[in-house]
């Protein structure tokens, strides 16, 4: 290695830092920014572009479009991955911020299903995808660029800032989207106004091209580019040396996976959770997920700082089994500080669905029989229910008992037994919402604020893009990508709101057992050795 390159790499530069750190992070701000848009929409979307009787059918199936987006992430990952590795991160991550700002605006200027029919929902696939693709190349492009920049003992605290800059993109997100719901009607918002957030993306992505383009390229990059060490052919290697490829599968079931759907649950498990079963409106569950993530977002540079002392492994394995235990009351505090009525009312008189087996679809665009209806019902009602084996569908909201599916006689027993449609503004203790919420996203921060520093040090410098922006973005785009849909689906087919964070603990579980036992403490490799 040079010793200009060694200078770069090793000695502390504030001025050069600062615009490291800045240019990466705002660029990722940016890219998370376009793809929680999606995610804070994805009801009014799933109306606007899946019409259907069954609201349920429609909500997921907009899920579902927004899991695409995550599925090719690997494929983006591959393509930038083995660009990044051969022609360098900057302009690798130029391209990818480029795509992903380009189909966020296109998705604001798309017909809808009344104006365009089927090519509607097909259009936005295509640009879901088209998000997801470059998305797949902007993390690893960030997260090395910052860590092969950092100065040995600070790489968790750098790299932390671009960890940091993925609730910024929800927060930035969440405003937007908040102060154009508040600057017009309800219809106008759902007409038109929605389209606004998405068209916003242009100016972000000008002033990200400007930022990025005053960069040079990483000195680790640059060794390798002087020394003629760049490989043919990064995924050949990445994937044929068997220590590198034990390493990927590491860094997929024992990094990606876990901390993923930790922070998924924290965001958008939390959102819908809000919103479906404890009947807060949209808006007011936005706040408070805003207001919980800005208390707890500087946790992310904190636990990175602190893994820098005493190790990315240790405190990684503990945000594993912290969230694992909390989960679970954690919900049950937001739900009883959101809607405490509901609480009472599911204690105090059990609904019990009285029916055949019978099978329901949530894809179907109506449901067909009595049983399916009842299910539908429910499921859009957000109430919680057992089932019972019975030969004729009824409905018991606890002592009493309505034989028959009627939706209007339903509803009214509903009521009776003390269940609210909406939550009641006056019992709300929403300093329980809120603390659930910094307490799930401090969990996140402990497990997501040394990811990027583990990756970088896990993989040698040649193949370095490839190999951790693969397993990255497979764990990250399937095991947390689907985990709207999959808990989500959970619920309505079990009638338990709380089910579906049976997902999060078993993947969690998965990988604390393969980061105990195959994981190495990473902190102390020197990159430009590797």
């Amino acid at each position: 290695m040079s010793a200009t390159v060694a200078a770069d790499a090793g000695v502390i530069d504030p001025r050069r830092d600062r615009l490291v750190i800045t240019a990466s992070a705002m660029g990722t701000v940016f890219e998370w920014y376009d793809f929680f848009l999606y995610g804070i929409l994805a009801a009014l979307i799933g109306k606007l572009f899946f019409p259907a009787d069954n609201p349920t059918a429609a909500l997921l199936a907009s899920l579902a479009a927004f899991g695409a987006g995550f599925a090719v992430r690997p494929l983006g990952a591959m393509l930038f991955g083995y660009y990044g590795d051969r022609i360098g991160r900057k302009y690798t991550f130029l391209v990818t911020i480029t795509l992903m700002g380009g189909a966020t605006v296109a998705i604001g200027l798309l017909p809808t299903y009344a104006q365009a029919g089927l090519w509607a929902p097909a259009l936005l696939l295509v640009l879901r995808l088209l998000q997801g693709l470059a998305l797949g190349g902007e993390y690893g492009g960030a997260a090395i660029y910052v860590g092969e920049h950092a100065p040995p003992g600070k790489r968790g605290q750098y790299t932390s800032w671009i960890q940091i800059s993925v609730v910024g993109g929800f927060l930035l997100a969440v405003i937007v989207v908040l102060v154009s719901r508040r600057a017009m009607s309800v219809a106008a918002f759902e007409a038109w106004g929605w389209r606004l957030p998405f068209l916003l993306s242009f100016l972000m992505l000008v002033i990200s091209i400007v930022i990025r383009m005053k960069l040079s390229e990483s000195p680790v990059f640059r060794a390798m580019k002087d020394a003629g060490t760049i490989v043919r052919n990064p995924l050949l290697e990445a994937f044929s040396d068997k220590a590198n490829l034990g390493n990927v599968l590491v860094a997929l079931f024992g990094v990606a996976a876990g901390l993923t759907v930790i922070y998924y649950t924290s965001q958008f498990g939390t959102l819908y959770f809000l919103t479906g079963t404890a009947r807060v409106a949209e808006e007011e569950a936005l706040l408070y997920l805003a207001f919980g993530a800005l208390l707890a977002a500087p946790f992310y540079v904190g636990f990175g700082m602190l893994s820098d002392r005493i190790g990315r492994k240790k405190l990684l394995l503990a945000g594993y089994a912290l969230a694992m235990l909390l989960v679970f009351p954690l919900f049950h505090l937001m739900a009883d500080g959101a809607n405490p009525a509901l609480s009472r009312a599911t204690r105090a008189n059990p609904v019990v669905l009285e029916a055949p087996d019978c099978r329901f679809s949530v894809f179907a665009r109506a449901p067909e029989t009595e049983c399916g209806k009842a299910l539908a019902f429910l499921s859009k009602r957000g109430v919680a229910y057992a089932r019972a084996e019975a030969p004729d569908v009824a409905l018991r909201v606890g002592s009493a008992r309505v034989e028959g599916f009627d939706a209007t006689a339903w509803e009214a027993a509903i009521a009776a037994g003390g269940y609210p449609l909406v939550a009641d503004p006056a019992g709300k203790q929403r300093w329980k919402i809120i603390l659930g919420v910094a307490v799930m996203v401090a969990l996140s921060a402990m497990t997501y604020g040394q990811v990027a520093a583990i990756l970088v040090e896990l993989f040698p410098a040649r193949v370095r893009y490839t190999s951790m922006s693969v397993p990255y973005h497979i764990g990250t785009g399937y095991f947390g990508g689907f985990l709207p849909f999959i808990s989500q689906y959970i619920v309505v087919k079990t009638g338990d709101p709380f089910a579906g964070l049976w997902y999060t603990v078993a993947v969690v579980a998965m990988a604390f057992l393969v980061a105990l036992i195959w994981l190495p403490e990473t902190k102390d490799r020197v990159l430009e050795h590797q």
